[in-house]
């Protein structure tokens, strides 16, 4: 009764903010599934709406989680236009297993020691879960940046952790947004294989 409580009162409560980041966040992953390059500024504009939601909420990591997206956008906008061959649009592609084993490397580290500083240094909430999510977000977005088709694996086990620790930070619309988000992840893990899949005979034929 208490939660349904706190529910409601955060709802009428709704920042504009949150509400604002919410929907252009469920656009930026829909246009993400389908590939299309509007998918970087649409999502601009919600990393913006959350560095200021996650200030509010003293979830710091995931505050500057989302600077580094802004910086991170621009990155993948530029590479999915002309980080193909010739300067041409990127296709889908894989990880290399190589460049996985470094990024998980680098992400446990990450997440040891930003959950440290947090947890010593700030009054920051969920100090390693927030640490430990953010390094996993930095590597679905890495991943997404250079559209590798992994990355929705990654967002799928990211989004489930975030549907969790935001509930317990009563920012429900923000919880509900990575539960649709997990919906997302299994379409745009979909759609971007079946891609994959399409090219690659072709690849093969013109190779012959």
């Amino acid at each position: 009764m208490d939660i349904l409580q706190n529910m409601t009162e955060a709802l009428r409560a709704m920042n504009l903010i949150e509400l604002v980041g919410v929907l252009t966040g469920i656009v930026n992953v829909w246009l993400a599934a389908r590939q299309n390059i509007w998918t970087w500024p649409v999502g601009l504009v919600s990393v913006s709406m959350y560095v200021l939601v996650f200030y509010d909420a003293r979830l710091y990591a995931d505050m500057g989680l989302n600077a580094f997206y802004f910086v991170t956008s621009l990155y993948g906008w530029y590479i999915w236009l002309y980080g193909g061959k010739n300067h041409s649009e990127r296709k889908v592609g894989h990880v290399r297993r190589k460049e996985l084993a470094v990024l998980l490397g680098l992400g446990a580290v990450f997440t040891v020691g930003l959950g440290y500083f947090l947890d010593n240094y700030t009054n920051a909430d969920l100090s390693y879960a927030d640490a430990g999510t953010t390094a996993i977000s930095l590597i679905g977005y890495w991943m997404m940046a250079k559209k590798q088709l992994e990355n929705w694996l990654v967002w799928l086990v990211v989004d489930v952790l975030y549907v969790g620790i935001y509930f317990y930070k009563e920012l429900y619309l923000t919880s509900f947004l990575y539960f649709v988000f997990l919906l997302l992840c299994v379409k745009g893990y979909r759609d971007w294989q079946k891609d994959l899949q399409v090219r690659r005979p072709a690849a093969v034929e013109a190779g012959a």
